[in-house]
């Protein structure tokens, strides 16, 4: 079963796509840019006090995670 979305930070989230192999690559103003070898695009994680499950759910699917991958890291 799918755990739920935890609520995190900018930065919580920045700390775990690093633990999966992505790379913050840059910050410009309140965003933040992460990179990872095998994709081509990047993502981009808002430097906020919380992330709103629906932007934390597109940031998943981009990154190719589910949630248990994601609330295991």
């Amino acid at each position: 079963m799918a755990q739920r979305l935890p609520v995190l930070s900018g930065r919580e989230a920045v700390r775990k796509f690093t633990r999966s192999g992505w790379s913050l690559v840059r910050q410009r103003g309140s965003h933040m840019m992460m990179t990872h070898p095998r994709y081509r695009w990047t993502l981009t994680i808002p430097d906020q006090r919380e992330l709103g499950p629906g932007l934390l759910k597109r940031l998943l699917r981009q990154a190719e995670l589910t949630t248990d991958e994601f609330a295991a890291l």
